[in-house]
């Protein structure tokens, strides 16, 4: 049979029907990490991985998880509904009050601009960390954001996964409340007024230690690579999209790909303790799993929130430079869109990083920006390109099965399947590393443009030239030859090329340590070099200026390495 009506008969199996099946019982229930509701859903798509012959392993481990509980709010005698967000404190029994100052976005003009010290801010937008800490760090009490139409349940802590003892000082110490959009004007209107409003909330958050589930389930294949296609099960609310949705579609890839004869093994892993616990489950199975992963992960695909009511923005995407291809073919091959994709920020159960292993997607289809506070609060949070987000009910009670669309998750069903099933079935390795040395070489001479003082810069970038100017001559060779090789060179070839990934993503994405999680904040590209970007704020600083150096100076030695180890490995292949 053709490449062609291979892929045609694989794409016909995908049903419209079964997913939502999938969909409708995976989100008939609100789904808190740690909650029977939750095991519930863990064990349906156990019983259906066993019906398709897939072998399955279910089981708990202690993770920390944070659930909110409730929250009260009253601004100068009127009170307002509100929520509060996992891994913020709760307040005192009898609640946290003061006087009410709005800061616009929150942005370090907007602080500088009002005395906040034991005050209580209110803020535009979403409750996202960096914007917490930054009110903790100016010294509030307490914190209101402005949401959307709706409330959007969020988790307001930057530790990933389960805390050490180094992090367990790291969380959130000022209370946290959201309003919704309506009710965020009328505040403003009572502060516009007058302008000594004073403010009261009270909040309840869950935080501790309980077990929560993970499912693993296992297609072998001919090799011991693995592809890790991944999603969680947890919900806000009943979550129908996110991440009902993408659960199904995972069931359904799965009972497709147990028919197929697979040259890499898939791995398909349900987590739980994302939204709740801050990627938990997917950092506990690299903790456990590390080796393994370094071993033997070619690629991980994660999927979240597909399927929508309009969700037709295929652009953007997150992928790696070296990944981003597979995607590009794929997505035009069946929509005739053309994929860009967008780098990963830290968040979506990225977990893998540090173990090097490449990374393609977390959601896949967005809606068009518009002209609301939905959108726009989704722009500021997604890197505002073009796509504006997963739907204005994203973690809202509003997430529930009339927001999707049936034609449309099939849509993201058979990308998702065509990805995986090419990875698994591929001969060689469908990973492009000249655009991932290309991207950190381009990384490296703008670090040099702005701290041409650190020699070892100058050293990397010669080292990254080298490692490219080989990388693209065994390319080349690939190229000519590839319908030629045979077994045992197309075996070393893609040991060669995962090997490239092991060292590439961790330049590329990973901080000071490939054991540990970075926090879930906003990352620079080449982690280890991010102190340049902090010398100009401590200039006026020799003593603090001296501290920078020293740490980039290291890092630099630990950049210069890695490259010299990716150089050498690449002289000694032959195509």
């Amino acid at each position: 049979m053709n490449d062609t009506k291979s892929k045609e008969r694989l794409l016909e199996q995908v049903s419209r029907e079964t997913l939502m099946e999938f969909t409708e019982n995976i989100a008939s229930e609100v789904r808190l990490s740690g909650s029977e509701e939750e095991w519930r859903a863990f064990l349906y798509a156990k019983e259906k991985l066993d019906e398709f012959g897939l072998k399955t392993n279910l089981y708990k481990k202690k993770a920390f998880i944070s659930l909110p509980l409730s929250a009260e709010l009253n601004v100068s005698g009127i009170s307002y509904l509100a929520i509060t967000h996992s891994m913020a404190p709760s307040t005192p029994e009898d609640g946290v009050g003061g006087e009410l100052i709005y800061i616009g976005e929150g942005s370090d003009k907007d602080y500088s601009s009002h005395d906040v010290r034991g005050k209580i801010v209110l803020v535009d937008g979403l409750a996202i960390p960096g914007a917490v800490k930054q009110a903790g760090d100016h010294g509030v009490c307490g914190i209101v954001f402005i949401n959307a139409d709706y409330t959007h349940e969020m988790i307001v802590s930057t530790v990933w996964g389960n805390p050490t003892p180094e992090k367990k000082d790291q969380y959130p110490r000022i209370p946290v409340v959201s309003v919704n959009y309506s009710d965020g004007l009328k505040i403003k209107q009572q502060l516009s007024v007058n302008s000594d409003v004073p403010v009261w909330f009270k909040t309840k958050v869950d935080t501790g230690w309980r077990e929560i589930p993970t499912l693993e389930a296992v297609k072998e294949g001919d090799t011991e690579e693995f592809v890790l296609f991944s999603g969680h099960i947890d919900s806000w609310h009943l979550g129908a999209m996110d991440n009902g949705t993408a659960n199904a579609t995972m069931l359904e890839v799965a009972r497709i790909m147990s028919s197929e004869r697979l040259s890499r093994t898939l791995k398909v892993v349900f987590w739980s303790g994302h939204s709740h616990g801050r990627y938990a489950g997917s950092a506990l199975y690299c903790d456990e799993h590390w080796e393994e992963l370094y071993d033997s992960c070619v690629l991980h695909v994660n999927i979240d929130s597909v399927g929508g009511k309009g969700s037709v923005v295929l652009s953007e995407g997150n992928g790696m430079a070296e990944t981003k291809e597979l995607a590009r073919e794929v997505i035009k091959e069946q929509t005739g869109e053309i994929y860009e994709g967008s780098r990963f920020g830290r968040a979506g159960d990225q977990s893998f990083w540090g173990p090097g292993v490449p990374s393609l997607l977390m959601g896949l289809s967005e809606q068009t920006p518009a002209d609301t506070p939905a959108s726009a609060a989704f722009s500021r949070l997604f890197g505002g390109g073009k796509g504006g987000g997963f739907g204005w009910w994203w973690h809202t009670i509003e997430d529930t099965l009339d927001k999707i669309d049936p034609e449309l998750l099939e849509r993201d069903c058979r990308i998702y399947l065509s990805i995986v099933h090419l990875v698994c079935t591929r001969k060689l390795l469908p990973l492009d590393q000249r655009k991932a040395v290309e991207e950190i070489l381009g990384h490296l001479r703008n670090y040099q443009v702005e701290a041409p003082q650190f020699s070892g810069l100058a050293q990397a970038i010669q080292k990254a030239a080298s490692l490219k100017e080989w990388v693209d001559k065994i390319y080349e060779e690939i190229d000519t030859s590839e319908q030629t090789l045979n077994t045992k060179k197309i075996a070393e070839i893609n040991k060669w090329l995962h090997s490239l990934s092991k060292g590439l993503v961790r330049l590329n994405y990973v901080g000071k340590d490939e054991f540990d999680h970075d926090p879930a904040a906003a990352q620079v590209s080449i982690p280890l070099l991010a102190d340049i970007w902090k010398l100009k704020e401590v200039f006026a600083d020799p003593e603090e200026t001296y501290l920078y150096e020293t740490s980039i100076v290291r890092n630099l030695n630990k950049v210069n390495h890695i490259l010299k180890l990716l150089v050498n490995k690449t002289k000694s292949i032959q195509v």
